[in-house]
Parts: C-alpha cells; sequence; structure tokens
C-alpha cells in the first residue's frame, strides 16, 4: 500500500486524505444568452461553494461564502445574476438569493416568498421566475414572479412537484407531478403563466404497473414548443419529444441498452444523448433529422455532467474508480482545471454478477493491490434507494482500500440503470428486499475467498446508512461492524419529522402512512429489529438533516444504550452530510478506526 507521499504538493499526507483535499471542480454551468459566463461549484477553500466564471477573460471569483457550505445555484439567462439557495447549516429549508454576475451584495430574489423547501426553479427571458416550494403546511406551491411585481401562486397541491422548465419566449411551464400519490412516477402538466393547463403528459395506470416521466428541457429555439421528455414506455428511461402545441409525440427509439437521457443541442437540431447501462456513461450526438446515432468519444468510467456548447463541442465531467476526475471537451481542450495538485489514483473496479432472488445483481469490487484473500471487506450500501453505483472516482471506497480493506458495492433491487422493473420492485417490503441482495452478494464474497466471514462491514450513507441498521437487526450473523451515517433508524419517527416531499415517497413505497400499513412500516423499521443487533455499531448524524432527522437517530440510540450495545454516535452541526471537506474527512478516519478496533485491523 503506498499510504505516505513525499512530493512538494502534500508532504507526508496519506493518500486517502489527499483524494479528499484535492481541489475539485464541478462541470460549469452557461448562461443561455451569455454563454462566456458560467457558474460552477468547488471545494477549493476547504468548503464546497459557487464560483463565477468569465470564459472571455478567464476572470474566476468565489460567489458564496458560508460555514457549512453551498451548492444550488443557477445564472439567469442574460448571465448578469446568479441566483443561489440560502438555507440554514444544511436544512434545506430557506429563500432564493441574487448576487450580480461580477460581484456585489446579496439580496432576496424573490421579496415576499416565505422561506420553504426548494421545488425546482426556471428563469425567463425578461426576468420573470418561476419559483417552486414545498412545506409541511401547504404542501406544493408555484409562484410566477415578475420583475417589480408581487408573487403571484399559480399552483398548490399536497402530493410533491417540481418546476420543470420554462420555453425559450417564457410563455410555457412544464411542471413534474404526483397527484395521482406514486411519488416515484411523476405525471407532466404544460401551463401558461396565468396557471391555465394548455397539455397533460400521463402514463401512469394505477395499481403495480406505473410509469414515468420528466422534463428534460423545452428546445431552445424562439417559438419551439416541443418539449424533450423522459419515458419509460419501454421499460427504461429513454427520451421522446413531444410537441406541445400541435399534440403530436415522437418516440425517438434509441436502440441502446440501460438508460438513456438526452438534453438538446443549442440550436434544436440535435440531441446530445447520455446512455448509462451497467455502471458505465457513454455519450452520443443523435441527429433529428435523420435519426443518425454517433458515438462521442470518451474513455471507460462515468460521465457524472455534460453540456452541448453553441460552437457545437461537447464539454464533459469524466471519472473512473483508479482515475480522478477531468473536465474535457470534444475540441480536445482541457476546460476547467481546478488549482492545485491532482488526486492520488486508486484502483480499478471488478465487475461480478451475482444470482439473486430478483434476478442477477450487480456488485462492484474494489481490493488492494496485490492482496489476496480472504481480506476484511466492507459493503458499502449506496443511497437514494433510486440512485446506483458506478465506475466513478470516490474517495471513500478509495479510502477503505488504501487500509486494506475490500469494497464492496450492490446495486440492488430499486437501483437505477438496469430498467424499470429492477427499480420498481422497491416496494411495501421496502429495506428487506434489498438487504436480500446484499446478503446473496455478501455469500458470493465468501464463497469465492474475497471476503473473510469474521471480518465483514455493513455500512452505508442515507438510505444506505438506513440498510446498515436494518441489516445488523435482520441479519445479526452477517456483519461484524456496521458504520450508518444520516441513517433512517425508527421509520415511524422519521416519516412523521421529515420533509414533506419524502414523506409522499415513503407513501409511495409503504403503500401509505404509519396509521394506515402499521405493520409494514414496523417490518422495514430498524428500530423494530435494534435488540437483535450483536455487532458494534457507530453512527453519525447531522443535527439539522431534513431527510433522516435527529430525533429517530436518539430514539434508537437509546434503544441501544438501554440494553448495553456497543455502539458510539457522532452529531455534527449541519444537514443531510456535509459540505466541509476536513469534516468528512474527520468523519471517514473515525469509522476506519472504529472498523479497525473491533476487527482487529490496521493500516498494512
Amino acid at each position: 500500500m503506498n499510504d505516505t507521499d513525499t512530493t512538494p504538493d502534500m508532504p507526508g499526507m496519506p493518500d486517502w486524505e489527499k483524494r479528499f483535499r484535492a481541489p475539485r471542480v464541478s462541470l460549469p454551468d452557461w448562461a443561455e444568452d451569455a454563454p462566456h459566463r458560467c457558474l460552477f461549484m468547488s471545494n477549493a477553500t476547504g468548503t464546497y461553494e459557487l464560483y463565477a466564471w468569465d470564459r472571455s477573460t478567464g476572470a474566476q471569483r468565489q460567489v458564496t461564502d458560508r460555514p457549512n457550505g453551498t451548492t444550488d445555484g443557477v445564472l439567469t439567462p442574460d448571465g448578469e445574476a446568479v441566483w443561489w439557495f440560502s438555507d440554514t447549516d444544511g436544512d434545506e429549508f430557506g429563500i432564493w438569493m441574487s448576487q450580480p454576475f461580477g460581484g456585489g451584495e446579496d439580496s432576496p430574489a424573490v421579496p415576499g416568498l416565505a422561506p420553504s423547501y426548494p421545488g425546482g426553479l426556471a428563469i425567463g427571458r425578461d426576468g420573470t421566475a418561476v419559483v417552486g416550494r414545498s412545506t409541511d403546511e401547504d404542501g406544493t406551491t408555484v409562484h410566477v414572479v415578475r420583475p417589480g411585481a408581487e408573487p403571484v401562486e399559480i399552483y398548490r397541491h399536497r402530493e410533491s412537484a417540481v418546476v420543470g422548465d420554462l420555453s425559450h419566449d417564457g410563455t410555457l411551464l412544464a411542471l413534474e407531478h404526483t397527484e395521482h400519490g406514486d411519488a416515484m412516477h411523476s405525471a407532466l402538466r404544460v401551463m401558461r403563466l396565468d396557471g391555465t393547463t394548455v397539455a397533460e403528459l400521463d402514463d401512469t395506470r394505477g395499481g403495480e404497473e406505473e410509469l414515468g416521466l420528466e422534463v428534460l428541457g423545452f428546445a431552445p429555439v424562439e417559438g419551439d414548443g416541443r418539449l424533450l421528455v423522459g419515458h419509460q414506455r419501454r421499460g427504461r428511461w429513454e427520451p421522446m419529444v413531444w410537441d406541445v402545441i400541435g399534440g403530436t409525440q415522437r418516440d425517438l427509439s434509441i436502440e441502446l441498452p440501460g438508460d438513456v437521457s438526452a438534453e438538446w443541442f443549442p440550436d434544436g437540431s440535435a440531441l446530445l444523448i447520455v446512455h448509462s447501462h451497467e455502471a458505465r456513461d457513454e455519450l452520443w450526438r443523435y441527429e433529428l433529422g435523420t435519426g443518425a446515432l454517433n458515438r462521442i468519444a470518451t474513455p471507460a468510467g462515468s460521465v457524472s455532467g455534460a453540456t452541448a456548447r453553441p460552437d457545437g463541442h461537447v464539454e464533459y465531467l469524466w471519472s473512473s474508480a483508479a482515475e480522478p476526475p477531468y473536465i474535457r471537451s470534444t475540441s480536445g481542450d482541457a476546460v476547467l482545471d481546478p488549482p492545485g495538485p491532482r488526486a492520488p489514483a486508486s484502483v480499478a473496479v471488478e465487475d461480478v454478477w451475482v444470482d439473486g432472488p430478483g434476478g442477477r445483481i450487480h456488485a462492484l469490487v474494489q481490493r488492494p493491490a496485490g492482496a489476496a484473500g480472504p481480506l476484511p471487506t466492507v459493503f458499502d450500501i449506496h443511497g437514494g434507494p433510486t440512485w446506483h453505483d458506478s465506475d466513478a472516482f470516490a474517495a471513500g471506497p478509495a479510502a477503505w482500500v488504501d487500509h486494506g480493506y475490500a469494497v464492496v458495492r450492490v446495486n440492488y433491487r430499486g437501483s437505477t440503470g438496469y430498467g424499470r422493473e429492477w427499480t420498481d420492485a422497491l416496494k411495501h417490503r421496502v429495506g428487506l428486499i434489498e438487504l436480500e441482495d446484499i446478503a446473496a452478494v455478501r455469500a458470493w464474497a465468501v464463497a469465492s475467498g474475497l471476503a473473510d466471514p469474521a471480518r465483514t462491514v455493513l455500512a452505508g450513507g442515507s438510505w444506505g446508512g438506513y440498510l446498515t441498521l436494518l441489516g445488523l437487526g435482520t441479519q445479526p450473523d452477517s456483519w461484524a461492524v456496521g458504520l450508518a451515517a444520516v441513517p433512517v433508524a425508527d421509520y415511524v419517527t422519521a416519516y412523521h419529522d421529515e420533509m414533506e416531499a419524502l414523506k409522499s415517497l415513503d407513501r409511495t413505497l409503504l403503500g401509505g402512512t404509519p396509521e394506515e400499513v402499521p405493520e409494514r412500516f414496523a417490518a422495514s423499521s430498524p428500530l423494530t429489529y435494534v435488540d437483535a443487533v450483536r455487532a458494534p455499531v457507530y453512527i453519525s448524524a447531522g443535527v439539522n438533516d431534513p431527510r433522516c432527522p435527529i430525533r429517530q437517530v436518539e430514539n434508537y440510540v437509546d434503544r441501544l444504550a438501554a440494553r448495553g450495545a456497543v455502539h458510539e454516535v457522532y452529531r455534527y452541526d449541519a444537514g443531510h452530510g456535509s459540505l466541509v471537506v476536513e469534516e468528512r474527512i474527520k468523519q471517514v478516519r473515525m469509522e476506519i478506526d472504529f472498523a479497525d478496533r473491533y476487527l482487529g485491523c490496521g493500516a498494512p
């Protein structure tokens, strides 16, 4: 293991810490009518903040500077202002602020709107803004805010909804909504800014055959009413073009396996296709006039973001598990390199397919170079649940590998990227289904000689933290240590305390509220099985977390303490995770130290 390095950039620092501290930048967004003006996120100061970049002069400046960081921001179409979302210490509840692109004072972007959870934002060329909001009292509301005028409410519903996009001329609004009660499958409504409906698109069928839709964006052309829509009609995500005014739908039938997303090229003649399949991504250009599909060359790995520029070139953010991220253009040029040293490389992933109770399960495996098993092994479970692990650079798994552990990441049922049926399998037996898949992959890891069965660690954050606590109680013989970050621990209390949009998701997953289906909430709650937990368990939680609130974590911890179970708890002043680099390093160090202590491991 290459544990330390004495190069001038970070002398004597372990590689795993360098990967967290190395400056990173996100793919720059650009203003539609001023494409030289860009906005990106970086951790260059040690906290993730927003930065403005004028490509015509090369000038960059930091826009936001807050103790707990800032990630949500957009440029106005003319590039004159940056809108950014201001919450309190990561609680995701706040207001939109505005700052001139060139610098200056922050001011409320929408005076008159009270704080809320964000529900989407669209800004028109005339300065009109459409603001989506969510509160526990009102559900979802959408307001139109014209320059110099008071906000006008044009939409309200108890179920979740999100502002999708404004048409190029600012007359049409696309809204994703779940008025039908299924938060996993949205329907679409196109409205005028007075709140009247222009057109509806709804693929929900009721029962077990709900299909989802998503807004991918209006055509970026004046007077063009075409809306690019993602749909699941063929069992996976793929795009189509909906002529909202004409009422026609054009099925593009792009024959690529896996999920397909898209965005417009700026002249509206072609689509930039992002193809995700078996934990890796590809880019393609689709010609709307001819149907021609041409591959855009990128290395094998993951594309975390891509955008088509007005000059026809495509810029993309790429990485793999072994290679740290970079941003490049199809012109061959580097786009935006972060300041300072690049993160050290890690080891490549191995693909594993395991037969499980619901079909073949895809897992990604990393192990220390040259190491022979059986090894202490961390099953690092992704959050979401509708998300997936990919062949992308991740400092957390790389840190475990540096410390002599194998790392296994499982794309269990409920994960995206393997078709609608795989994702939608996650209903009613929530948590238990995912753990069946994780158990099957663990059995493979032990039988193959990779994992030492006496030194297997179940770990994860958010939904992965939830599965960790649930797994420790329902599979107590399988796990030697549990590490749960920002978890759901007491499902009933979590439901009552969490943000309104997540209540909708939980009702969809479990088929009702805790009062309507108490047996399902009980079967899926880690608190139900807390007395069966035998492994030492480490829990970290943000005291301002609106997604996995602190009270339900404390309920679980109190039960552990009452029976004298081995556990440690770390509470920190943030929300659903931290945007501060040193805080992230501290938490990873504490998790590794905890596992080493109880497994008898240590850095080789």
